[in-house]
């Protein structure tokens, strides 16, 4: 008789995850979310008010601006770029909204390039 061990479901629980972060987090026109998502090639990044329900800045590694030769590096400049697109809109405070990713490597980088920027959270 064999028993197969079953493995979870990462992105399944991730999704449990970011559904609680969510329940406790909300973008306001004052102080916006921004949110994270993060691929196994590329990583987005949007500055989100959540009561229009409208995108206000936004920046991915697919854009020709961000370069990097690791996928930490273009997620520091990912970073840095939707802090530069949300200054434009005049927008300093946000919320972060690591999407139920943990706050290590490429999100992590994310962070600090926002911050570096101008971006306060």
């Amino acid at each position: 008789m064999t028993i197969l061990i079953s493995k979870p479901d990462k992105n399944k629980t991730r999704q449990r995850r970011h559904l609680r972060v969510r329940n406790k987090i909300s973008g306001t026109a004052e102080c916006p979310r921004l949110n994270v998502y993060r691929s196994n090639k590329n990583i987005y990044a949007q500055v989100i008010d959540d009561v229009e329900g409208v995108t206000l800045a936004s920046a991915s590694t697919l854009d020709k601006e961000v370069s990097g030769s690791s996928k930490t590096e273009q997620a520091n400049a990912v970073g840095s770029l939707v802090a530069k697109r949300a200054a434009d809109k005049k927008i300093k405070n946000v919320v972060f909204d690591r999407g139920g990713y943990l706050y290590h490597g490429r999100v992590k980088a994310l962070a600090e390039g926002a911050r570096e920027n101008g971006l306060e959270f």
